[in-house]
């Protein structure tokens, strides 16, 4: 309740409906009057902050600590206790992302073959410290072989090269060198492409002439559309996965596609949490190199598909193998639809080259 001046009058502000007592029963506006002053407005935005806070965590510990919970919640209507789901999943997102985009970023100088910073010459071998770059190359298959131990900068070097040169993904054609050629042909009647042909070859051409001596740079241009991209492609996923639970759910007519959906937005959050918490001990292992640390992170990974498949037997109420089974037929067909979204996506990313 505001500690606002109550107003004399009873007619709404908001909708001009006739109020008894405090509030509007129509729209639910306080009767109030209007005019605030500075301390008021702030005394009220303190007041917004904490409730939010405080409604923000202990629906995050029940998340957490009770798989699929909230979800059930939300489908009984039990809904005024807790912070709202769709809320919750912006406000984590948007955290998750922050901290994510300072984790991952692609940049284009390091990824160039002759960048420079502070006139000294950088390749990519030259992108992480000693510790990062051990534990990145650790592992990298060598031939037919897969060894424990790092790569030099000098193997790392000639191993990237030589993925680009056998990727099957070159940047030069004599087929046509420029627009201008390619529009001759067509008028004359010698190619007869359609319209989506003709904006595909439009851009290889583009991409000869523009990445034809430097691949490496389209590489980097690809990924960094993909990587500011990932929010949108996660976005998307969201009804598609709720989709999915709703055709592995088909015969529970109980559940309808909003639940399905709430509970993929209650799962997704659990996610970002587990992941910020993962991007905490990757960096803490690049201060620390503790071993530990990588047997904490394949833990976390455990533990979010644990979570994840006593989410559904909570919510959806069925027994531990009927779970199970739709659990790994989940996981399936959300790989199936991850695939299809990256595709899509990696085709927007090179057609904007």
């Amino acid at each position: 309740m505001s500690h606002s001046k109550k107003r004399e009058e009873k007619n709404c502000l908001n909708c001009n409906a006739q109020v008894i007592g405090q509030y509007c029963h129509i729209c639910g506006q306080e009767n109030i009057e209007p005019k605030e002053s500075v301390l008021h407005l702030v005394n009220h935005f303190f007041q917004d902050i904490t409730h939010f806070d405080g409604k923000f965590f202990s629906t995050l510990g029940l998340l957490i600590r009770r798989p699929g919970f909230l979800s059930a919640e939300y489908a009984r209507g039990r809904r005024a206790s807790y912070l709202n789901p769709i809320r919750m999943y912006l406000f984590t997102s948007a955290i998750f992302f922050i901290i994510f985009f300072m984790f991952f970023k692609i940049d284009k100088e390091v990824l160039t073959e002759n960048s420079t910073i502070n006139g000294k010459t950088l390749g990519i071998v030259d992108a992480m410290d000693s510790t990062g770059f051990a534990d990145f190359t650790r592992n990298i298959n060598r031939g037919e072989k897969k060894l424990d131990v790092p790569m030099t900068r000098m193997e790392f070097k000639k191993y990237y090269d030589s993925a680009i040169e056998n990727s099957g993904i070159h940047f030069t054609s004599n087929l046509y060198q420029s627009r201008a050629e390619y529009d001759s042909l067509q008028k004359a009647g010698k190619v007869n492409d359609n319209w989506l042909v003709r904006k595909l070859t439009y851009k290889q051409i583009d991409a000869n002439q523009q990445f034809s001596k430097n691949p490496r740079q389209a590489f980097s241009n690809i990924g960094e559309i993909l990587l500011h991209k990932l929010p949108q492609m996660l976005f998307i996923s969201l009804p598609l996965v709720a989709l999915l639970l709703k055709l592995l759910y088909v015969r529970r007519k109980e559940f309808y596609y909003t639940d399905h959906g709430i509970f993929t937005i209650h799962l997704y959050i659990f996610i970002f949490i587990a992941l910020l918490f993962s991007f905490g001990l990757t960096k803490l292992y690049s201060e620390v190199n503790w071993r530990m640390i990588t047997v904490l992170r394949n833990m976390l990974t455990f533990v979010i598909f644990f979570y994840a498949y006593k989410a559904m037997r909570n919510f959806y109420g069925q027994g531990r193998a009927k779970t199970i089974s739709k659990f790994f037929l989940l996981i399936i067909l959300f790989a199936v639809v991850v695939s299809i979204l990256f595709s899509s996506f990696l085709l927007f990313s090179i057609f904007n080259l």
